[in-house]
């Protein structure tokens, strides 16, 4: 970490690089600081909070394309004023003509089958699934927002189409997918100006994507899924051999699902329930981990981070073996969340030894990301993970309505007859975890964040980090992290040489990476009726909070009589 930052507390273990926002009348905290702006711009006008995520989650589409846009898929989750929650399942399906044995795995080891010859799955035409963040986004604002479809959109399209200034942090994951990229004369005559990835400060100028998202404001989400916008895609989709069609588009429901809930150590853990695997799995590690004081071990010691790697391990067991769409699969829910089952587990662990895990529940039968963080002063909170999958989604751009595709068909298993095999109309398995936590009933702390399969692994250290190691929200969302679903320990560098060598000792492979998964996004609920967002170092995000208000009854303008 930086030394130069800001020391949240007395006795903090690190220097964080930014710092916090404070609110009373709203907080929204998003991965860049246009799009936390848009939201504001939508409180400050008299909207709430789905009005102001939702104007973000747009200007997100222009302003970190790499993440996010409408021809992706995600989950919203959404606590009303009044308590009630609600989980908005936008998640990416598998179009009518898909088929098991589509893809061809260059291995039948996992992960290593999730590659496919000619990485078919994951770049171009076949990798893009049916997308279903449009609906999801206009159906939250129509049930719980204020504002119109038209005024919150206004920003998206003011940014596209005047431009904004390119971030490190963008042309950063440009150079990454630029060899991908420059096989498409659309978006390279954007990232890839005369073949060369932009640079800081760079204008960019989306003038077709402004023009689609006009569109979309006045004839509303119809105009993909089942009109026009989704015609030129599914046109363009299929001259280049892909397979999600006009019916694909129009035929795509949102599904309404309840959250699940858990316990740890006297605060409840409220996340999505599968398709998502966070609300189990992340409940599952807690209750592995309860059993253990996390708190007097410490923070970022061997001993610590040990337990850590261990609890990923099993839950990504049994994840591969019984987590993926209820509607295809039967998901052991009760047992995998139950405190039974963790001790069960537990048992099993060996505190001084790296171990490989297996499935500890049957197989079901058949039956990169942005995130955001906002609330209001009325008590309404929406934490929301909506992506097109990896950087660019599956890199290349639907030319006339400037939108780039997910490629979301690369996180099934191209293995027919496994639970998250391919099968027509299926959602896919996600790790989003958009997480709103309680204490006495009442909104303590929501945070999410992109990073794929390392989301929810972030989610649940970012809870022992505020739980058991008492850290700030701030402290908590820019601490270091660690990763592994059962091969090697993935390991940011804030974890310290010395620790790395015991971790070693224990038998973990130990792989140091500059970071493990994305920025986390995040709010913290003060008796007081406080909000403070907090956004970390891992991508350009930015809270923005709102204070103040409005002038107070009977005040008017008084003019000074001395002046004649």
């Amino acid at each position: 970490m930086s030394s130069i930052g800001w020391r949240a507390r007395a006795g903090s273990p690190f220097t964080t690089e930014k710092r916090p926002a404070t609110g009373s009348k709203g907080m929204v905290v998003t991965n860049h600081p246009l799009a936390s702006a848009a939201g504001a711009e939508m409180l400050a006008a008299g909207g709430n909070a789905v009005d102001a995520a939702v104007a973000s989650l747009f200007a997100l589409t222009i302003v970190e394309p790499m993440m996010v846009g409408l021809i992706g898929g995600g989950m919203s989750h959404i606590r009303d004023a009044d308590g009630t929650h609600v989980v908005i399942d936008g998640l990416s399906t598998v179009p009518a003509a898909g088929r098991p044995d589509m893809f061809t795995p260059v291995s039948q080891d996992w992960p290593a089958a999730l590659e496919t010859v000619g990485r078919a799955n994951a770049v171009g035409p076949l990798s893009v699934a049916a997308p279903g963040n449009l609906l999801a986004w206009c159906e939250g604002l129509r049930r719980f927002g204020r504002l119109s479809l038209e005024d919150v959109m206004q920003p998206a399209i003011r940014l596209a189409a005047r431009g904004y200034a390119a971030t490190p942090y963008l042309c950063e994951c440009i150079r990454e997918a630029a060899p991908d990229m420059a096989k498409d004369a659309a978006i390279s005559a954007i990232f890839l100006p005369g073949g060369t990835p932009l640079q800081p400060g760079a204008r960019v100028v989306q003038g077709a994507a402004a023009e689609a998202l006009a569109t979309i404001a006045k004839e509303g989400p119809g105009a993909l899924h089942g009109g026009p916008i989704g015609a030129a895609v599914a046109a363009d989709i299929a001259r280049r051999g892909g397979i999600l069609s006009e019916t694909d588009l129009r035929d795509f429901r949102l599904i309404d699902r309840a959250p699940l809930r858990g316990h740890y150590r006297g605060v409840e853990i409220v996340l999505p329930p599968p398709p998502a695997s966070s609300g189990v799995h992340v409940t599952q590690m807690l209750n592995i981990l309860e059993g253990f004081d996390i708190g007097a071990l410490g923070f970022g010691t061997a001993e610590t981070t040990h337990l850590i790697a261990e609890a990923l391990k099993i839950a990504f067991a049994d994840r591969q073996a019984a987590t993926a769409d209820p509607a295809f699969v039967q998901v052991p829910v009760e047992r995998l969340m139950s405190k039974a089952y963790a001790v069960e587990r537990r048992a099993m662990l060996d505190r001084g030894r790296a171990k490989a895990w297996s499935a500890g529940v049957a197989a079901g039968e058949s039956a990169n990301t942005t995130h955001l963080t906002v609330a209001d002063g009325d008590g309404r909170i929406v934490c929301a993970t909506h992506t097109i999958n990896s950087l660019f989604g599956a890199r290349f751009m639907v030319g006339s309505v400037g939108l780039i595709p997910n490629n979301y068909m690369a996180l099934f298993d191209p293995r027919p007859g496994n639970a998250l095999s391919i099968l027509p109309g299926k959602r896919l398995t996600t790790s989003m975890a958009p997480l709103i936590a309680l204490k006495g009933g009442k909104p303590w702390v929501a945070l999410g964040l992109p990073g794929g399969l390392r989301i929810f692994g972030s989610v649940f250290q970012a809870i022992l980090a505020l739980v058991d190691h008492g850290m700030s929200l701030q402290e908590a969302v820019e601490a270091p992290r660690v990763w592994t679903q059962g091969q090697a320990l993935e390991v940011e560098a804030g974890i310290a040489p010395a620790v790395r060598e015991a971790l070693t000792a224990m038998g973990h492979d130990i792989t140091v990476l500059p970071h493990v998964a994305g920025g986390m996004s995040g709010i913290r609920f003060h008796a007081d009726g406080t909000l403070e967002g907090a956004a970390c170092w891992r991508a350009d995000g930015t809270a923005v909070g709102v204070g103040g208000g409005l002038a107070r009854a009977g005040v008017r303008f008084w003019p000074d009589l001395r002046r004649g």
